[in-house]
């Protein structure tokens, strides 16, 4: 009995201990960023941020695409996966909607008329007598075999999906690094002169003057390019985080001191949100992600608006570069061949 009473002073124990002493410190916060803004009905004495300006970009280079109603985003009353824009997404989609769901009905079916089934032929007033059967060689095969052919038509599509999830990154793929912090999130393009992203939730008020969703909506969000696969290097400041796009079928934690990978590719324009998806502390449900999905050429618009440099830019500027070299070449090289042509009538004009 001792262990049992120990238990119940422990539970007690637990169960008093005030708040203040679980309540999580405050960790440093990013480079650059203070912590995520204070949400409502989020404690006020929470490490709090100011709101970065809501993107404060040249228009002529980035405007903020609006989101389109019910894509990329909950729904009310809502049964279904969110609409895929991804290869992966659809795939997995179409696993779910054409074999895991018919055989999922089917079996409820079968075991539920099964139990009518019992119910009426071997009920006492039918079986005054009951069976004392104790072994069926056909009944056994059937639900050994039956089971197994279940689950290797589950198996092979969905071992298939798993592995394209995890194939490695072509080398054409843009490289985004995700970091999470409490309670953000920031993006950098290494590929793009390495500047960074730091995002954090907008406040109601600033989400609806935007059009977007309240606790969904950030100030700046994750920008890359329509159609071509992004390689998602993700890794936690502080603690265990999650990104996940759930219209893109993507989910991956982001560990301290590690960094996973995973390719991400959409294939539609858009606002596509999600949030972290792991148990992160006190204010978890206030990190949102907010990718936006652009044509390349406007993705590039971006990264020139951020002061990031684009691949085919710094060819332009080399080239320029040594055009403008050629020419002050050639005007160096035709001026002194004016001055060599020049000079001996000078000399003859200076000896008469």
């Amino acid at each position: 009995m001792t262990h049992y009473v120990k238990a119940w002073i422990l539970a007690l124990g637990l169960i008093l201990t005030p708040a203040t002493v679980m309540a999580q410190d405050a960790l440093p916060t990013a480079p650059g960023a203070e912590a995520a803004p204070v949400a409502a009905g989020v404690d006020s004495e929470a490490p709090a941020a100011e709101v970065a300006p809501a993107s404060g970009l040249d228009p002529a280079l980035y405007t903020p695409m609006k989101p389109t109603e019910g894509v990329g985003m909950p729904v009310d009353k809502g049964i279904d996966f969110q609409p895929q824009v991804s290869e992966t997404g659809k795939q997995a989609k179409w696993i779910n909607n054409v074999i895991l769901l018919p055989i999922m009905t089917v079996i409820c079916l079968v075991v539920l008329g099964l139990l009518f089934w019992v119910m009426i032929r071997f009920r006492r007033g039918a079986n005054p007598e009951p069976s004392k059967t104790t072994h069926n060689t056909f009944i056994e095969v059937v639900w050994t075999v039956v089971p197994v052919l279940i689950l290797l038509v589950i198996a092979v599509p969905s071992i298939s999906l798993l592995a394209k999830q995890f194939e490695p990154a072509p080398e054409d793929a843009l490289t985004v690094k995700i970091t999470g912090y409490q309670w953000y999130w920031g993006y950098n393009y290494p590929d793009n002169g390495d500047f960074e992203i730091i995002s954090n939730m907008l406040t109601e008020d600033e989400a609806n003057a935007r059009g977007e969703p309240f606790q969904l909506a950030v100030d700046n969000r994750m920008v890359i390019p329509v159609g071509k696969p992004v390689k998602m290097l993700i890794t936690g400041a502080d603690v265990i985080h999650s990104f996940a796009l759930p219209a893109a079928w993507f989910k991956l934690d982001a560990v301290p001191g590690r960094i996973n990978e995973k390719v991400m590719q959409i294939d539609e324009v858009g606002v596509y949100y999600g949030q972290c998806s792991e148990l992160c502390g006190a204010r978890h449900g206030f990190m949102p992600i907010t990718v936006e999905v652009l044509p390349e050429d406007k993705f590039n618009d971006w990264v020139r608006a951020n002061g990031g440099t684009v691949k085919g830019d710094e060819e332009a500027e080399t080239d320029t570069a040594e055009a403008e070299g050629d020419a002050a070449t050639a005007e160096e090289t035709a001026s002194d061949d004016t001055t060599t042509e020049g000079a001996p009538a000078d000399a003859a004009a200076a000896v008469n």
